[in-house]
C-alpha cells in the first residue's frame, strides 16, 4: 500500500470505493476523464459514477454511443494525446466487440512507436455470474487479454484493493482491463446463494481509506495464510475459497492474485514451496482459462516441492446457463471436494 494516504477510513461498498477512486483522480489530474454508456447523468448502470459528472462537468465525465469499439478508439487517441481515460465498458460480455483496440492499438501503441507514443487508458467492466445474468451477462474473459503482451489485466475481490488498484491503474502508462467481479459490488460472497447476503460495511476490508492511496499492481497478497495447501485464485472465488476451508477443515493458504497479469510470482512460489499442495480455482470456463498457465507456472518452478498433482476447479465449459446457474457456478462443495483430493494424494 503507498503510504500517501489521506483523510480518515469510512466503510464503503466496491462500488462506492470505485466511484471514490474515480473522484479522487478526476480531482487529481486534470487530465483524466470518464466516459462510457450510461456513466454520465445515469451514474452507470451499476452507479459506479453516479454524481461525478455533476461535480466535474460534462467535459470530464460524459456519455457515449452503443460502440464499445468506438468508445475504446476514442480512448486510444486521447491517452496518445496525453489524456488519462477511464472507460466503461457495461459488462465483460460485451468487451469483444472493442478487441481489435484493445489488442492491435492500445496494446501495441507503445511498442510500435519505439515509446514515442502511450495508451495510458484504464477500461473498467463488471464480469462473473452469480446474479441471474444468462449467458450474455455472466462471462469472465481475463484470460483472452491475458495472452496479450502490452496489456495488464486486474481483478479486485474486495472494495479497499478495488480502490487502491484503480488509482494505480488510472495512473499507470499502459492500458489496464480493470474487471469488477459484480456479484461483490455490495457485499462478499461465499458462494450459498441461499443465505442472506453480508454487506461491506460489516467486513473489515470495507474500511476504505476517503483519499489517495495505491495498492501496487504486480502484486498479490495473502488473504488466508495455512499450511495444508495454497489455492491460487482470485475475485469472487476468493471468498468461496474462504467458505470452502472453514467447511472441509482444511487449512489452506489462499493467495488473492488481484494482478491477474503481470503477475506475482514469487508470492505464489513462497507459498506453494511452503505447503507443498496446490488447488487453482477460478469463474471462467476450464479450457484454456488462466487456470492453465497458473498450473504450468507452478509445476515449472515448484515441482520438486509439489507432494500431490495440481488440482483446479472452474466453471464449466458451456456457456454461462440461467436455469443451472448455481451448478455452473464453482461453489463452496466443489472448491472442498479438490481440497480432500488434494489431501488425500
Amino acid at each position: 500500500m503507498s503510504n500517501d494516504v489521506k483523510g480518515k477510513s469510512t466503510p464503503m461498498t466496491m462500488i462506492q470505493a470505485l466511484r471514490s477512486a474515480m473522484d479522487v483522480m478526476l480531482e487529481r489530474d486534470d487530465n483524466v476523464v470518464v466516459f462510457g454508456q450510461d456513466v454520465g447523468y445515469f451514474g452507470g448502470v451499476f452507479r459506479c459514477t453516479e454524481g461525478l459528472q455533476k461535480k466535474y462537468g460534462k467535459s470530464r465525465v460524459f456519455d457515449a454511443p452503443i460502440s464499445e469499439s468506438g468508445i475504446v478508439g476514442a480512448a486510444v487517441g486521447m491517452g496518445a494525446y496525453g489524456l488519462r481515460p477511464v472507460i466503461e465498458i457495461q459488462f465483460a460480455d460485451y468487451i469483444y466487440p472493442a478487441y481489435d483496440q484493445i489488442v492491435s492499438e492500445a496494446a501495441r501503441l507503445r511498442f510500435r512507436s519505439a515509446g514515442d507514443f502511450i495508451a495510458p487508458l484504464t477500461i473498467r467492466t463488471p464480469c462473473g455470474g452469480g446474479i441471474y445474468g444468462g449467458q450474455t451477462h455472466s462471462q469472465s474473459p481475463e484470460a483472452v487479454f491475458t495472452h496479450v503482451c502490452g496489456l495488464r489485466t486486474v481483478m479486485p475481490s474486495n472494495p479497499y484493493d478495488a480502490k487502491g488498484l484503480l488509482i494505480a491503474s488510472i495512473e499507470n502508462n499502459d492500458p489496464v482491463i480493470f474487471l469488477e467481479p459484480k456479484r461483490i459490488y455490495n457485499g462478499p460472497f461465499n458462494g450459498h446463494h441461499d443465505q442472506p447476503v453480508v454487506p461491506w460495511s460489516k467486513h473489515p476490508m470495507g474500511d476504505v481509506p476517503e483519499g489517495y492511496y495505491t495498492v501496487p499492481l504486480e502484486s498479490a497478497s495473502v488473504f488466508r495464510e495455512g499450511k495444508d495447501l495454497t489455492v491460487l485464485t482470485y475475485g469472487t472465488m476468493v471468498w468461496v475459497s474462504e467458505a470452502a476451508a472453514a467447511e472441509s477443515g482444511v487449512d489452506a493458504e489462499i493467495i488473492d492474485l488481484r494482478s491477474i497479469w503481470p503477475l506475482d510470482l514469487p508470492t505464489i512460489l513462497a507459498s506453494v514451496k511452503k505447503t507443498g499442495r496446490c488447488v487453482v480455482v477460478h469463474e471462467a470456463t476450464r479450457t484454456s482459462g488462466f487456470g492453465a498457465e497458473l498450473t504450468a507456472l507452478v509445476q515449472e518452478h515448484c515441482f520438486y516441492h509439489l507432494e500431490a498433482p495440481i488440482e483446479r476447479v472452474t466453471g464449466w465449459d458451456t456457456p454461462y446457463p440461467h436455469a443451472q446457474e448455481w451448478d455452473y457456478f464453482p461453489g463452496p462443495a466443489r472448491v472442498a471436494a479438490a481440497f480432500k483430493r488434494a489431501m488425500e494424494k
